[in-house]
């Protein structure tokens, strides 16, 4: 499948979390992006956010592409109900086709790999090999140590100011989306 839309890649966890609170904001970002109009393109497993998510905006009859590596099709196993799930070879292929076919991408609260993406995203933009907006959904507070960080890194002369404003935060799902839609290229 094309996707005809806008799509946005969604960065979160295989794992629910402590707290139903991040299982909420996944089903709440997953109908909000429905309701706007934008496909989801997703890590491609049905474990933890990452398959709430999906089946949030299938749910509402919106657009998902997965994008699963084969080593972890049945480690994190992978979203049989997805239609469009690409099957790839490694995790540097997994970045780089939803990569391709975004729009924008946010984070949610997640694990070392949600990290690794966020941080791999931000540095592509930050080296101008692509210009697509990033968001972190801040949702109980889970980024603050992160946004912590990069300041110490701005104020230490490791990364310019731009790098840190390029990520928009909020803790709002609707707000974030709203933020991150008008800054699209």
């Amino acid at each position: 499948m094309n996707l005809t839309k806008s799509a946005i890649c969604v960065f979160c966890g295989s794992r629910s979390g402590t707290d139903p609170i991040y299982t909420k904001a996944a089903q709440e970002l997953g109908h909000l992006l429905v309701e706007k109009k934008f496909d989801l393109v997703f890590g491609g497993a049905s474990c933890g956010i990452m398959g709430t998510i999906a089946d949030a905006v299938m749910e509402k009859g919106g657009g998902v592409s997965g994008i699963i590596p084969d080593f972890l099709s049945t480690k994190e196993v992978k979203h049989d109900r997805v239609k469009d799930l690409m099957i790839v070879s490694s995790m540097h292929e997994r970045k780089y086709r939803m990569y391709e076919k975004s729009s924008g991408f946010i984070a949610l609260p997640g694990g070392i790999g949600t990290l690794d993406e966020l941080v791999e995203i931000t540095t592509w933009n930050q080296l101008k090999l692509i210009s697509k907006p990033l968001g972190l959904l801040n949702v109980k507070g889970y980024f603050d140590h992160l946004l912590k960080q990069l300041e110490r890194m701005v104020d230490d002369g490791f990364l310019d100011p731009q790098t840190k404003e390029t990520l928009i935060v909020s803790k709002d799902p609707k707000e974030l989306l709203e933020i991150l839609s008008g800054r699209f290229i």
